[in-house]
């Protein structure tokens, strides 16, 4: 399986840019960047922070295909 995400979805909905998220849960926009294109996987931590920040359900913004 392999850890997929939601995360540009959600973050273009909520007005975000990459580097505005970055900072709103402390990481650079080259992390976030990183994440949306599958690249890195995120802490636990780090993957609370931005459902979070985001308000969304962590299940929605990362999941298992």
């Amino acid at each position: 399986m392999v850890l997929k995400n939601t995360l540009k979805e959600f973050r273009q909905k909520k007005g975000y840019t990459q580097d505005e998220l970055g900072k709103s849960v402390s990481v650079s926009r080259q992390t976030i960047i990183s994440i949306e294109r599958y690249r890195y996987k995120p802490s636990l931590e780090l993957a609370m922070k931005i459902a979070n920040e985001l308000n969304v359900k962590i299940e929605k913004l990362f999941y298992f295909a």
